[in-house]
């Protein structure tokens, strides 16, 4: 089940989206700094590293609003929770429309990899931060939770949005029902993969993440079935 705003805070309004954050975040914001004590000098760095998060994946989520009303759809939500951020879209009923609307979120992703790039090296050129060990080690490690988020938001496990952007691409020659069935076996595959992958390394963050993953796959493709019928 996606996350709504009841239970949330609404942060501000932007382009006419109203930006909520879900209560939960501010729980797992607090496991996760004081996780990685030890990896700077002060634990201001670990708040500006989860700050820097946060922008990503709101960025992100900002990508699939804006680009769904430039299609004709309606978005006016986000909601960010610990399990990342949730864009309300409702692109019209057409592949071409929902593909757009779902993979503009991963192409933010994509432009910030030589936007960090380039200012990585800027900063080098001109020795800012050079007496800052911490400030590189955060700003590298910004660079690779980016990258991180895209690899992870496009693998093929509905309702992530490479298992969308999968259903909208058989959409194209399957059409809306066969190709949702599709998508949601694939991905059912996928976040049992993923469940080995949890156990490997022992992660519960994962493992909620894989149930959230899986039990939506399975929505997704009983419903696909049903409507076959």
């Amino acid at each position: 089940m996606l996350p709504t705003s009841q239970g949330s805070v609404r942060l501000f309004r932007f382009a006419g989206i109203n930006v909520w954050l879900h209560w939960s975040w501010v729980l797992i914001a607090l496991w996760a700094l004081t996780g990685r004590q030890g990896a700077y000098s002060t634990p201001l760095w670990n708040l500006a590293e989860y700050i820097a998060l946060f922008a990503i994946v709101l960025l992100h989520e900002f990508g699939h609003s804006l680009a769904c009303r430039q299609v004709g759809g309606q978005s006016d939500q986000i909601v960010l929770w610990p399990l990342g951020g949730v864009a309300y879209v409702n692109a019209p009923h057409r592949p071409g429309a929902q593909l757009w609307s779902i993979a503009a979120g991963p192409l933010v992703n994509v432009v910030l990899i030589p936007v960090l790039m380039a200012l990585h090296f800027l900063l080098v050129r001109t020795g800012a931060g050079a007496d800052s060990p911490d400030f590189w080690n955060c700003f590298v490690t910004v660079q690779y939770i980016n990258i991180a988020l895209l690899v992870f938001n496009i693998l093929p496990v509905y309702p992530l949005d490479g298992g969308q952007i999968l259903r909208s691409l058989l959409w194209f020659k399957l059409g809306p029902r066969r190709s949702l069935y599709y998508a949601s076996a694939i991905g059912l595959v996928g976040a049992a993969g993923l469940v080995l992958l949890a156990l490997y390394l022992g992660s519960l963050w994962m493992g909620v993440l894989v149930a959230f993953l899986g039990s939506n796959s399975w929505r997704a493709f009983q419903a696909a079935k049903a409507a076959g019928r």
